[in-house]
């Protein structure tokens, strides 16, 4: 059995530098630089993701880290206004995305998704239990 205390995600980006202020001072994140030259991105409750600088980065095709939020409405709204483009993807039948970018499935939660400054896919999934 593995015995795991805790974990945490991590990615790359093509600009540290960049990584850094978009995390940082556009999503309003608490960032550390580490001595390796990686950002840890602080989560709370003891939670983090690393972001690492590589030359031939290339974006994931899929979700790299999922933000939970109390309100989606709210946060598509901020984020916009934090000058952060929403996805859009073409539509699936189980996964329509309203005009604002958020999908919902009467099967689970609402979900909107956005790319950080290296073209990573992240998004915001609604938690109401977070209120």
């Amino acid at each position: 059995m593995l015995r795991v205390r805790s974990a945490f995600a991590s990615f790359s980006t093509d600009d540290i530098h960049k990584a850094k202020r978009f995390y940082g001072e556009k999503l309003g994140l608490e960032v550390r630089d580490t001595p390796m030259g990686m950002l840890e991105i602080v989560l709370g409750a003891d939670q983090h993701a690393s972001i690492y600088p590589k030359p031939n980065h290339e974006p994931a095709s899929y979700t790299v880290l999922n933000f939970m939020v109390p309100n989606i409405e709210e946060a598509v709204d901020d984020l916009k206004a934090m000058g952060v483009h929403m996805e859009h993807y073409p539509a699936s039948p189980q996964m329509k995305q309203d005009e604002k970018g958020i999908a919902r499935d009467p099967q689970g939660p609402a979900i909107a998704w956005f790319k950080d400054n290296a073209g990573n896919i992240l998004s915001i999934i609604e938690d109401p239990a977070l209120e």
